[in-house]
């Protein structure tokens, strides 16, 4: 069960990657890049070619800042891209050839192909361009690939608009001459991600990318000859895994031969499996694997499920802190066999988090108490309240792994995995909270200096999020007494003072929420809240000191 957010609604983080017909003239790519960033999406890269003429531009966000962001950038190529005069290496139909959507954080596929469809609906309608949904968005089997879509590009749309099977989704069925037609849809995350081999030889690596990509390709024997079926034509045989592209190549910079490798969908090919068959295939070659490189992004939980299996495979708990993942992932991957990989630069979710290294939680224990026994009133008891509650989600985990290394079976060391990954969330939730927390009341401060309907909606804002701290406080009295029975006796201590740490940041929350609620001008509204908080500090009370009784007992005995 995941973690529930307090305070304000959950992040909903989409990435967006629309290739636009240009990649020759700066000033045209700076407007698109501008009307882009006018939408609220953030962008993290802008990639033109001059022998393709295109550009691929990433972005990322919110998901209404994203979806705003990729009309205006269609609308403004659509306006400064004539594809009459556009000539390139590079496939493509109109001034945005493809404008794909894809699920980062707190986004599923559906809502991508929610977007694709009303984003596609407007620059049908909009823009008068016809609109083409692919991938996961596609209206018809055929539709899914690009290459369909693409088929005589540009020069022969005309004549294709004219089948009845080439109905746009959206927009009109007939040429626009200046735009062409654009293709929008939803897709996973692709990751490119190459593999580093001990040698120059380029057939070596292509013979390893034949057996790990999905199509696969012919069969050979011992000797490396093509085997032939009866028909007297080559014996094909599939790859080992779905979702997957490679080729071998041989990179000149880095002195070596490459397995070059895209992976369309991670969560179904993860990235150790990837690597760990590499190694194996490239073992039985006599070829050592060195490591290997990721090009571009790369989703955050690429990295944890794969530090997750390794740690596993070592009979530790994978439920670790996320910089600890994040660590050995790179090692076990060998992420820095090429040249050093920066995860701030690399993990999308961190180039989108534009307060990183500032906030309260990235302070050292020394700093937040210093900044806290301050005569500032920021932070003030709603973080020491949020960040008790983050340190007894910290002692809960650190029980449960130790615990998951001291089970001997393997079910049950995966039911006490998945509880330690709860408190691991829970504490990253808490951590949120007191940031949050500290920035609501900065609001209040604010609000009071422009008048009563300011400090309304600010008082609100600054009640709800220590009302999240003492909703989160439950969960984990719950879970950590659900627990007890579980945990290595050695850690039921920690247990127990993990109990006292969610009691004592209830309390802590109650009292932020009491103090708040004379300012609020909905009085029924206030009513209501009060009467939740009461109940919810009451049940943390009682299920806390009914466990902590327990515990007491227990190392007594």
């Amino acid at each position: 069960m995941p973690v529930q957010r307090g305070g304000q609604t959950m992040k909903k983080i989409v990435e967006c990657v629309p290739n636009f017909s240009e990649g020759r003239d700066k000033k045209v790519i700076e407007a698109i890049v501008s009307a882009i960033e006018k939408g609220g999406a953030q962008v993290l890269d802008v990639d033109m070619g001059f022998a393709t003429n295109r550009t691929v531009v990433t972005m990322a966000g919110e998901l209404e800042a994203v979806e705003e962001s990729a009309f205006l950038g269609i609308k403004t190529a659509c306006e400064l891209i004539d594809m009459r005069r556009h000539k390139g290496e590079h496939p493509r139909v109109g001034a945005c050839d493809v404008c794909p959507f894809v699920p980062i954080e707190g986004v599923t596929m559906q809502d991508c192909i929610e977007m694709a469809r009303r984003v596609g609906k407007r620059v049908g309608e909009e823009l008068k361009v016809p609109v083409f949904l692919y991938a996961e968005a596609a209206t018809a089997p055929e539709r899914r690939k690009l290459e369909w879509i693409r088929e005589g590009e540009y020069e022969g749309l005309r004549k294709r608009l004219l089948e009845p099977n080439f109905k746009p989704d959206f927009g009109p069925q007939e040429m626009n001459e200046k735009s062409g037609a654009c293709i929008i849809g939803a897709r996973e995350f692709l990751i490119a991600y190459n593999i580093n081999l001990n040698t120059k030889q380029k057939v070596l690596a292509s013979r390893i990318a034949v057996k790990l990509r999905e199509a696969g390709g012919i069969a050979r024997d011992p000797d490396q000859e093509p085997l032939v079926g009866p028909d007297g034509l080559p014996i094909k045989v599939r790859g080992l895994f779905q979702d997957l592209k490679a080729v071998g190549w041989f990179i000149e910079e880095y002195g070596i031969a490459q397995v070059s490798i895209n992976v369309t969908n991670y969560r179904k090919t993860p990235l150790h499996l990837i690597y760990e068959e590499t190694k194996r295939i490239a073992n039985d070659m006599g070829v050592e694997v060195t490591g290997s490189e990721i090009v571009g992004l790369v989703p955050k939980e690429a990295l944890l499920s794969s530090a997750r299996f390794y740690l596993r495979r070592q009979g530790v708990s994978g439920a670790m802190p996320e910089n600890e993942l994040i660590h050995i992932a790179i090692k076990s991957l060998g992420l820095n066999d090429a040249k050093p990989f920066d995860a701030f630069a690399k993990v999308i979710e961190y180039r989108l988090d534009a307060k990183k290294g500032e906030g309260l939680s990235r302070k050292s224990l020394r700093e937040f108490c210093d900044q806290v026994s301050s005569d500032s009133p920021v932070p003030g008891g709603g973080s020491v309240a949020a960040t008790s509650l983050a340190l007894g989600c910290a002692l809960g985990a650190m029980a449960l792994n130790i615990s998951v290394a001291k089970e001997k079976d393997f079910e049950k060391k995966m039911e006490l995995e998945d509880i330690a990954r709860w408190f691991q969330d829970a504490k990253a939730e808490a951590l949120r909270l007191c940031e949050e927390d500290s920035e609501a009341f900065r609001m209040v401060l604010e609000a009071r200096k422009k008048g009563n309907e300011a400090v309304a909606n600010a008082v609100r804002t600054a009640t709800l999020v220590p009302l999240g701290v003492l909703k989160l406080a439950n969960e984990c009295a719950v879970r950590l007494a659900e627990a007890r029975e579980r945990c290595f006796r050695g850690c039921i201590s920690d247990l127990g003072v993990a109990l006292a740490m969610c009691e004592a940041s209830a309390k802590g929350a109650l009292l932020n929420v009491l103090i708040n609620l004379p300012e609020m001008q909905d009085k029924t509204k206030a009513l209501e809240i009060k009467k939740e908080a009461e109940a919810t500090y009451a049940s943390v009370h009682a299920t806390a000191n009914n466990a902590s009784d327990w515990v007491l007992e227990k190392i007594s005995q």
